[in-house]
């Protein structure tokens, strides 16, 4: 095992045949969520459940957007608290001048 750029590089030993290939971090994830479908996606063979893939897509898709419009909301209510802060302090500036 050894590293080349940013991929991480295994020798893979199947029944006396030995490769190189590279690893990249979706298939570890892949392989870390379900080794059997990992497995199947290396020989190849595609998953039949695209009802329940494109359901999930979809969720993930929802939930992506659900965490960007947060951090949006986020943002604006730091900004608008930040000109509450001012606002106070330029109102008891000029009450003291």
């Amino acid at each position: 095992m050894f590293y080349h750029g940013d991929s991480l590089i295994v020798k893979i030993t199947v029944i006396g045949h030995a490769c190189m290939r590279k690893i990249r971090a979706s298939d570890i994830g892949s392989y870390l969520f379900c080794q059997r479908a990992w497995w199947y996606h290396q020989q190849g063979i595609e998953s039949e459940n695209f009802t329940e893939l494109a359901g999930g897509r979809e969720l993930h898709q929802q939930h992506g957007r659900m965490v960007f419009t947060s951090s949006m909301l986020r943002i604006a209510a730091y900004t608008l608290l930040l000109a509450a802060i001012l606002a106070t302090a330029v109102s008891i500036t000029m009450e003291i001048l």
